[in-house]
């Protein structure tokens, strides 16, 4: 028994058919938060349903969101910008069906992991930027948001994920821009140097995986430009430690941490809908 319920929609990107799995609870008290969590996989790899192992589910479970997570095209079917435009039409989706989910419409939140958490702050500049659909907070974990090689990403041998993985996982994404100069920051985040107007945020991150300069560098840059943000570091070189050694003392914490960071915002965090 999952303990919620799951349900499948479809909506139209250009020529293809973007399938959407949503997570809803049995039981839940007055409009909760709408979550579009994006699944990781280096943009080459993952599925939808591996929203079912990820920080949201146990609160679907208890009640306290809705999750649609999109199954967007992975880099070897199409690379970008696929992935990222599957990702901002799932997001509309979810805002013009947020009453009937019984979410909050003016508590539209987007987080994922690893690439999915690059794809989340991707989506989050793109709705900044259009202004169609608001975000109320952000929640990237360990984000995939750099196509450069940074300080950690470098000559990084951590385990799941490291240096040359992480070059497979761009030059798949980014196709004939990787190593252009011409990279946008829709593709790679950490490329953005305005965030101002983003929503605020929360994450986490290992101190010895590839993505740590990148997902710290990422909180500085929204703090510089006034937008509240926070990350928790923990200790390990197992990328997405709390989802493959959820028994670990650095994972239990992270957890309980995030579903805290959570329940924060979903009291506090709030972003109304433009008129359309």
């Amino acid at each position: 028994m999952l303990g919620y319920e799951t349900e499948r929609h479809r909506v139209d990107v250009g020529d293809y058919a973007l399938d959407l799995l949503v997570l809803r609870p049995h039981e839940q008290h007055g409009p909760v938060p709408g979550v579009l969590w994006i699944h990781g996989g280096g943009y080459m790899l993952g599925m939808a349903g591996m929203a079912h192992a990820s920080r949201m589910a146990p609160l679907v479970r208890s009640g306290e969101a809705v999750v649609v997570s999109p199954r967007y095209r992975l880099a070897w079917r199409k690379p970008y910008p696929a992935a990222v435009l599957d990702c901002y039409a799932a997001l509309l989706w979810l805002q013009e069906h947020a009453q009937e989910l019984g979410c909050a419409p003016d508590q539209l939140f987007v987080g994922g992991e690893s690439a999915g958490g690059g794809l989340a702050a991707a989506a989050c500049l793109l709705a900044r930027d259009m202004g169609e659909v608001a975000v109320a907070f952000q929640m990237p974990l360990y984000p995939m948001l750099d196509c450069r090689d940074t300080r950690t990403s470098a000559d990084n041998h951590g385990r799941v994920w490291n240096t040359a993985r992480n070059h497979w996982g761009w030059r798949g994404y980014l196709g004939p821009l990787w190593g252009s100069a011409a990279v946008p920051a829709y593709a790679s985040p950490a490329l953005e140097d305005d965030l101002s107007g983003m929503p605020p945020a929360y994450t986490f991150v290992s101190d010895g995986e590839p993505f740590l300069a990148e997902t710290l560098d990422y909180v500085r840059a929204l703090q510089a430009a006034g937008v509240s943000a926070a990350c928790d570091v923990y200790h390990g070189d197992v990328h997405a430690f709390d989802m493959l050694t959820p028994w670990t003392a650095e994972a239990r914490a992270a957890i309980a941490h995030f579903e805290e960071r959570f329940r924060q915002a979903a009291a506090t965090c709030r972003a109304a809908q433009p008129r359309r």
